[in-house]
């Protein structure tokens, strides 16, 4: 049975089955699936109301290597920024808080929801963007992607239409409502990205690197909805200087949480790590 996941979520066509192990068709053409590597999971995790912890690992060919270990934190400050290097853990742990990626021992609680036996309640509390939009764009024009978030939420036609018409025009993007999803920039991509996550009101935002792939302009105007949203913001960058504008801030390195503080400091640590690795490296062995 092919279904269509929750929105807020990657939102092309899957199976059931699929979508447990992570492998996601964000288009409507089979041909295009790509499948996500499989992981195998003990992990305890709890946002919202107390703490989200981590252990999980990541099944390879050739064996098992550690992405996330005991990342265990206090759910402290609306905007939470997670910073550290390529294949630190960042966005594994971030997949896990709406069931992208799912344990298969252990337990993902989210405001004390299974991820596992309750994820289609969980993403409807938690909303996701890639640092990609073309993860999340799957239909011809604007108005019906946004449309298709609210598909669940408004089931008359006409409504749904005038819902997601003025969910544009809060976003900026109201005389781009026809138009074709293909024929945005990249800043509009993802500021639709954005709209189609928040129309359906989560009560937790994810995104995952969402400034990445954007100019300076479209960085800042993006940095700054996400930093003015009134929902909890889980944030993923290598913006620094977004990622201090942060209630707080988690270093992640070598799957492991190495700093945890409020948004400049935690920021200082990272930059400060990196510089001893880089003047280490330049060293050489004693």
């Amino acid at each position: 049975q092919l279904v269509a996941p929750a929105a807020g979520t990657v939102r092309g066509i899957v199976t059931d089955a699929l979508w447990k192990r992570g492998v996601t068709i964000t288009s409507a053409a089979a041909a295009n699936a790509v499948p996500v590597a499989e992981f195998t999971f003990a992990a305890i995790v709890m946002l919202g109301k107390d703490v989200f912890g981590i252990r999980d690992r990541h099944r390879e060919a050739r064996g098992t290597a550690t992405v996330v270990d005991h990342a265990s934190v206090g759910n402290r400050g609306l905007r939470i920024g997670i910073i550290g290097a390529n294949g630190s853990g960042k966005s594994t742990l971030a997949r896990l808080l709406n069931g992208l990626v799912s344990p298969t021992t252990g337990r993902v609680l989210v405001d004390g929801l299974d991820v596992a036996r309750r994820g289609a309640e969980v993403r409807r509390r938690v909303g996701f963007c890639f640092t990609d939009p073309a993860a999340q764009l799957v239909m011809p024009t604007c108005v019906e992607d946004v449309e298709l978030s609210l598909r669940r939420l408004e089931r008359d036609p006409a409504r749904r239409r005038e819902r997601a018409l003025a969910v544009l025009a809060e976003h900026g993007l109201a005389d781009q409502a026809h138009q074709s999803v293909h024929d945005l920039s990249g800043g509009q991509r993802q500021l639709l990205a954005l709209a189609g996550v928040l129309a359906t009101d989560p009560a937790v935002v994810v995104a995952d690197e969402p400034t990445t792939l954007l100019d300076l302009a479209n960085s800042r105007r993006v940095g700054d909805l996400l930093m003015g949203l009134p929902q909890q913001l889980v944030l993923l960058t290598h913006d620094l200087d977004l990622a201090a504008r942060c209630d707080r801030v988690l270093v992640v390195a070598d799957g492991r949480v190495v700093a945890d503080d409020d948004g400049p400091t935690g920021v200082a640590a990272y930059v400060d790590a990196v510089d001893r690795a880089v003047h280490d490296a330049h060293e050489g062995p004693a």
